[in-house]
């Protein structure tokens, strides 16, 4: 039998632990190699002359200059690509609502009639270029494609006013044997991703458009004419042992060096970019937006009836019309796992689903270490999350400047760690130094009983020890049901199965709300909070009083070293609108 516990909690050593942290992640340099210029071939940033250039407001007005000027991403901002071996024009055209008429793709043999010139160009390219998508001599500004195999040598530029539509019929991403795509079933094995890479110095770019079509009805398969990708997503809330077999829209898998840079990413029929066993990757300046207007209305107000069924006898038969992001399912932004080396910066993210949600399983990598997290603002999402899988690891993550807005939607969190028995393992050393939260159920959760899960025979035991949490702040918003004792702190540390795991060496430092939270409520007889030890300070924790009321109750401990009075974390400009104009709703 494992104990780990009090006498691990203790003051001094993780501030040690922590200031070595960010200096072992001020080196983080993501997908530094990538062969990247401007538009006009002109650098963007001057990189080219080596005079370490602040970064560009490629979220048109929506940085603060403290983000731009942020000594720790001077110069690191990545250009578009020098070469481009092959320019595509489209020869399809957006309808006036920003999606493609269903003439188009109707008949199965006009389901990715562009797949097969991409490929080709990205198997002719040589290393080091780029394959750009471009518009049409009379205004054609769209593709449609099936599955795609990004060479790990080549970038994909996806221009300014172009948009590459992903196939809506699921045969076109059915892996052979596997479990039919478009369907649900005990596992979610079936589908290819939209793109699909290998990285060694490449990444998909540009100020254009990738769609999932995850509102789209889809045309083959067992729910064909009846359903869209995001009604069998739906179908895991009301079928038993339900997974969904929907396609990704990115999957980059086994290399290093890889970039997302500028690119919107948007309705896709499950995540949106994963990555896994990865050394070296850059975010940078995205948007990553799911329902877009195009498939919803202003303000999600979508009439009864027509959205997905999320609760009660599942639909099968009948195609929703409207979507908002609570009824959008596994929709999540950008999922980094298994990889190491992350520069997560200057996106923008609202996905329904997890914002960021870092993964540890079954690494072949070792544990995921070494992830900036740096000036990001999430939206409609259920927040930045490490885990739910953490079997593998996860060491050394800081996020800087992150606001969060979680617009009442059920199930929403601020910052939390989440996993359990089935799938745990050692979160150590994550700094959030810098964070705004509003309207969102849980701004600070870090449990082991993810989902009430507890008892697997996996055995996999959850160990999260040093966590600092310093300069956040939680606002009340006029009218949130998230106000107040609304807003719900988790706290709750391992002990089952003959384990005992204290949550240890977690500091909360200028940690404000605007009214005292109350605690999250469980169905497990391990209570919250429970075996966890914390300390307090030196800045203020203005909900003190709830921990110290708490204190020496079922192995909660709490250490008080507050000793200063530190104003509370400016979020003056941390809410702002989504820079889309097709983001149905953003901070009203």
């Amino acid at each position: 039998m494992k104990k780990l516990g009090p006498s691990r909690a203790r003051r001094g050593g993780l501030r040690m632990l922590v200031l070595a942290s960010m200096a072992a992640l001020a080196g983080c340099g993501g997908g530094g190699s990538t062969a990247v210029v401007a538009d006009s071939g002109t650098p963007s940033n001057g990189s080219s002359s080596g005079s370490n250039p602040p970064p560009v407001d490629a979220g048109g007005g929506t940085w603060p200059t403290a983000a731009l000027t942020d000594p720790a991403l001077r110069g690191r901002e990545p250009t578009l690509p020098k070469t481009v071996c092959a320019t595509l024009t489209a020869t399809l055209k957006k309808n006036a609502a920003g999606l493609l008429d269903d003439a188009v793709d109707a008949a199965a043999g006009n389901s990715q009639p562009d797949a097969a010139r991409i490929q080709a160009a990205i198997n002719a390219c040589p290393t080091g270029q780029a394959v750009k998508l471009a518009t049409g001599a009379q205004g054609e500004n769209a593709f449609l494609s099936g599955p795609l195999n990004l060479a790990g040598t080549v970038t994909l530029w996806i221009d300014k006013g172009v948009t590459l539509f992903g196939s809506r019929r699921p045969a076109d991403y059915q892996i052979a044997g596997k479990n039919n795509c478009g369907e649900t079933a005990s596992s979610d094995n079936g589908c290819s991703a939209l793109i699909t890479t290998a990285p060694n110095g490449n990444g998909v770019v540009g100020d254009g458009v990738i769609d999932g079509r995850g509102g789209a009805v889809l045309t083959s398969g067992l729910y064909a004419g009846k359903l869209t990708w995001w009604d069998v997503g739906a179908l895991t809330k009301t079928l038993s042992n339900a997974n969904q077999n929907n396609p990704r829209l990115l999957q980059i898998n086994a290399g290093s060096n890889f970039t997302l840079h500028r690119i919107t990413l948007q309705n896709a029929p499950k995540f949106h970019a994963v990555s896994s066993g990865v050394n070296g990757i850059t975010v940078w300046g995205t948007k990553l937006l799911s329902p877009s207007l195009e498939y919803s209305v202003a303000g999600y107000k979508c009439d009864a009836g027509s959205t997905p069924v999320i609760s009660g006898t599942a639909n099968v038969s009948r195609p929703s019309t409207c979507f908002t992001p609570a009824t959008i399912k596994n929709t999540d932004g950008f999922d980094p796992g298994q990889s190491q080396n992350l520069l997560i910066a200057f996106n923008h993210i609202s996905t329904g689903d997890d914002g960021i949600a870092i993964k540890s399983h079954n690494s072949t990598t070792g544990p995921v270490s070494n992830v900036q997290i740096l000036h990001n603002r999430l939206y409609f999402t259920h927040g930045m999350s490490i885990g739910s899988e953490t079997d593998s690891g996860v060491n050394g993550v800081t996020i800087r400047d992150l606001a969060i807005d979680g617009f009442d939607m059920n199930s929403t969190s601020g910052f939390r760690i989440k996993t359990d028995d089935s799938r745990g393992g050692e979160v150590q050393n994550i700094t959030v130094d810098g964070m705004c939260a509003r309207r969102v159920q849980q701004p600070i959760a870090i449990d082991t009983y993810y989902g009430d899960a507890s008892g697997s025979s996996t055995r996999q035991f959850p160990n999260i020890h040093h966590v600092t949490v310093r300069n956040f702040r939680y606002l009340d918003t006029p009218g949130s049901i998230y106000n107040g004792t609304g807003a719900l702190l988790l706290f709750r540390g391992y002990q089952s199965q003959g384990q005992f795991n204290y949550l240890y060496g977690i500091t909360l430092d200028n940690v404000v709300y605007d009214s005292t939270p109350g605690w999250v409520s469980t169905k497990l007889s391990t209570p919250v909070p429970s075996y966890a030890e914390l300390t307090m300070g030196p800045g203020p924790v203005s909900f003190a009083s709830t921990l110290l009321a708490a204190k020496d109750s079922n192995q909660f401990k709490v250490f008080d070293l507050r000793s200063a009075t530190s104003a509370p974390y400016d979020c003056s400009a941390a809410f702002v609108d989504f820079p889309a104009a097709n983001a149905p709703m953003s901070v009203r």
